[in-house]
């Protein structure tokens, strides 16, 4: 998913910046902190990295926030609906520690299984960019088993209540259409996009499920709607895989940012 080595894995990470922002945009934080939610793709580096460049350029702009919660799908693990995670993530670039208060708040309503993390790509790609941005950083981590309108809904309700009195920015992290040709990427994401930047909750399950598309981050999405209750959203970035690599099916990806 990406370079294993600090100084390779900085330099792919600069280089995801570079592309799509051009030469010299990274830029320092600013101060504004109206940016509440993500939602961040979490393919390899070389496949979507250029995307969720475009949301971590949107968060220092907006100014760093006191913590990130990082909610993301299962995809090999079983167990628990909602998992949380106990033990900090430990990447390239150093480790980046845990908020344990808001762990600690949410361990009451969610069980903590670090196995389910233990061979999870989804929140670790998020993390890199994190510490890239930010070096600071405190996350608390979270996958969702149970994408459903239900679990998403407790989970939000747990985090607005755990995050009360902190600023803190929920990133989802998810990938839209996989391994489907680009025009049905492009308009089947599209049309959820369009669901998420009216902050329809229902419809975005309406359209994933009527059009039958599978996208794997659509519950972490709904959950950062539904817990940070944002007034707009912003389409940052719609990609694929097929803008990188030369193939008949894609991936799509999309970067969005939910403001209050």
């Amino acid at each position: 998913f990406y370079p294993a080595d600090e100084r390779n894995l900085r330099r792919a990470l600069k280089d995801c910046f570079l592309g799509p922002l051009g030469p010299g945009s990274i830029p320092s934080p600013g101060s504004e902190g109206c940016m509440v939610a993500a939602l961040s793709p979490h393919a390899g580096i070389m496949a979507s990295g250029m995307g969720a460049a475009h949301v971590y350029e949107a968060i220092l702009r907006d100014g760093l926030p006191d913590v990130y919660i990082l909610i993301g799908p299962k995809h090999r693990h079983r167990g628990r609906d909602v998992s949380l995670c106990d033990q900090p993530f430990l990447t390239p670039l150093g480790v980046c520690p845990l908020h344990e208060g808001i762990l600690r708040d949410l361990s009451r309503d969610h069980g903590v299984d670090n196995a389910a993390h233990a061979e999870e790509h989804c929140l670790e790609m998020q993390v890199i960019f994190l510490q890239f941005i930010d070096p600071q950083a405190r996350i608390v981590p979270i996958l969702m088993g149970d994408q459903s309108l239900e679990s998403a809904e407790k989970l939000a309700e747990s985090v607005r209540l755990a995050c009360k009195g902190q600023r803190a920015l929920v990133i989802a992290s998810g990938d839209m259409s996989h391994y489907v040709p680009k025009w049905k990427a492009q308009e089947d994401d599209a049309a959820v996009i369009d669901r998420m930047l009216a902050l329809d909750v229902p419809g975005i399950y309406e359209t994933i499920y009527s059009r039958d598309i599978s996208a794997c981050g659509y519950g972490p999405t709904v959950a950062a709607i539904l817990s940070t209750r944002p007034s707009r959203a912003k389409l940052l970035k719609q990609m694929d895989s097929g803008d990188v690599f030369d193939s008949r099916e894609v991936v799509g990806y999309a970067s969005v940012a939910f403001y209050r």
